[in-house]
């Protein structure tokens, strides 16, 4: 696999009895180690390799390619984001098989949920 986005903060846990709660509209957009990519982690569990991200794509930015070892679900929430094979946007999904190698960049900008599981 070659993944090319990291996190480097906290996301919330695997809860365990109660509701946790991430307030996205306080957090700061951090860096992935990929130019034009940006996230807002909201969910981690590092021993089953699931996440939720909020991930801001700035106009122009191309990922190179790659893959992810898990499933990949992406829901555009705003702005247009594409891949090898599509163009999505506001309210579109898609899901991608592990393994799959794609690029994935936005011509004008895009907000997107990232579930990988």
């Amino acid at each position: 696999m070659s993944e090319v986005f990291r996190n480097t903060s906290t996301a919330l846990p695997l809860p365990k009895g109660e509701t946790l709660v991430a307030r996205t509209t306080e957090a700061n957009w951090q860096q992935t180690g990929t130019d034009g990519f940006l996230i807002k982690p909201l969910f981690e569990d590092t021993i089953s390799g699931q996440r939720t991200w909020l991930m801001k794509v700035d106009p122009g930015a191309l990922a190179p390619p790659h893959a992810h070892s898990e499933t990949e679900q992406i829901y555009v929430i705003e702005g247009s984001f594409y891949d090898d094979e599509n163009t999505y946007g506001p309210g579109d999904f898609a899901i991608r098989a592990p393994g799959v190698m794609h690029t994935g960049g936005s011509k004008d900008g895009a907000v997107v949920m990232l579930i990988y599981s």
